[in-house]
Order: structure tokens, then sequence, then C-alpha cells
């Protein structure tokens, strides 16, 4: 399912217009996505939350010259956990 899918299937169930729904769906994504960049996380009870974890650096291989090794730099990664809910719901 894509963002316009997801856009239509949302405005249906809620009962609202595809304009509406995707004005909501981009606010809870701006909403997610600058809680998780001041550091805190997202917490949906019962669906799941998102966090931002610190990936450390580490050396890899270049693909191309697998002799070749290169540094990569630690960054913060987005992640989210399935909640109770979520997970029971797809048993």
């Amino acid at each position: 399912m894509n963002k316009a899918e997801f856009t239509q299937a949302l405005a249906d169930k809620a009962g609202v217009s595809k304009k509406d729904a995707e004005s909501l769906l981009n606010a809870f994504v701006t909403v997610v996505t600058d809680t998780l960049k001041k550091g805190d996380d997202v917490v949906i009870t019962g669906f799941g939350a998102f966090s931002a974890k610190m990936r450390a650096a580490r050396v890899g291989v270049n693909p191309q010259n697998p002799s070749q090794k290169i540094n990569i730099k630690a960054v913060n990664v987005p992640k989210f956990k399935a909640g109770k809910g979520l997970k029971d719901s797809l048993k």
C-alpha cells in the first residue's frame, strides 16, 4: 500500500474527505519526525513505539573494491517497535 492508497483508505474509514485525510497523515508524519529529532519517543499504546537510535561508527568494506576499508560515521536511525495489540492482530 502506497501513500495515496493509504490516504484513500484512511478517508473511507474515518468518513472524511481525501484532502482532510492527507492533511492528517502529513501532520502525523511531521509530528513524529519532529519529536524524534528532539530525542523523544512517540508511543501509541496498542500500536507501537517510534524512537531514534544512535548507530555506532564502524568500519565497512567498499563494494567496488572489497580490499579497501571505509569508515562509516555514527548516525541516528529511526526505529519502530510493534505493540502487543498490533502483534496479536497479525497472529
